[in-house]
């Protein structure tokens, strides 16, 4: 998306209250991808008044859609299929695919293919603004003492990992090719609350994660922009530098559970940041 498309700016204090954002926003049929996983489920009622219509869309059939709301079965690995699937959309949600590490072979279907057949069913249509559903598991390797930046060189920890680092890149060539902006989100830890220490520090709350994407919609000329997702947690190991024109301002953070929390045990030190309990390790 270039200087022609027409975005409205969002301020902090629209934030505010996430239940009453006003339907001002010019996006008429938002696609959602991967919406009946558990981030799917979350956002669907919380992006009521970001569009007019959602289209829902996953491998397995949502049947309590509300008035607003309308469902298309797809793979995302079938490229016509994800052709009509984008067919009438002003902006897509690219959360669907396999959201854990696991054998390759699945991953490059789901996640790889899948997110090229995504962009390149945005560019056939005219599509000028998708919202990616990146992971921290880009730069998952680093130390849990470290912080990092979107500048920092990617150390992906698994399959699911790179294929996110790849559908990062996938989105800058079609920006720069195409113009088509997006905002690739690389998501912490998305639950209704933090479960363990790692998540005191990764933790991203579903109305931080809803304002990030009413901000990536509604900014206007953010080109590919790069943003970790996570509240206002202390502490945090991800940096915010590099990532200003977005107007993101976390209301959530982890303080109200570190009590609770607090008598699990310590991760050793030097532990990688991406939790290695999820990578699958070749013989």
């Amino acid at each position: 998306m270039d200087d022609k498309n027409k975005y409205s700016h969002t301020t902090t204090n629209d934030m505010a209250n996430l239940h009453t954002i006003q339907k001002t926003s010019p996006i008429h049929t938002l696609l959602l991808t991967g919406a009946a996983g558990s981030l799917g489920k979350a956002l669907r009622p919380r992006l009521a008044n970001i569009c007019t219509r959602l289209r829902l869309s996953d491998v397995t059939p949502i049947h309590n859609l509300t008035n607003d709301e309308e469902f298309i079965a797809c793979d995302l690995s079938q490229t016509a299929a994800v052709l009509h699937l984008c067919e009438g959309v002003d902006a897509i949600l690219h959360f669907g695919g396999i959201s854990l590490e696991g054998p390759f072979e699945p991953i490059l279907q789901a996640n790889i293919l899948g997110s090229y057949n995504v962009y390149e069913a945005a560019r056939q249509h005219g599509i000028t603004r998708i919202i990616f559903a990146s992971s921290n598991h880009v730069t998952g390797f680093y130390p849990q003492d470290e912080t990092v930046s979107i500048h920092s060189q990617r150390r992906p920890d698994g399959f699911y990992g790179i294929s996110k680092a790849f559908t990062e890149d996938l989105a800058n060539y079609y920006y720069d090719r195409w113009g088509i902006e997006s905002l690739c989100i690389r998501i912490g830890s998305s639950f209704p609350q933090p479960k363990d220490h790692r998540m005191l520090s990764t933790w991203l709350s579903y109305d931080d994660l809803t304002q990030l994407i009413h901000a990536g919609l509604t900014t206007p000329n953010i080109g590919c922009q790069l943003i970790y997702g996570v509240s206002a947690n202390t502490p945090r190991w991800w940096s915010t530098e590099g990532t200003e024109k977005i107007p993101f301002h976390p209301l959530s953070s982890t303080d109200s559970f570190k009590a609770e929390i607090a008598t699990q045990p310590l991760p050793p030190p030097g532990t990688p940041n991406g939790d290695t309990k999820e990578v699958v390790l070749l013989p």
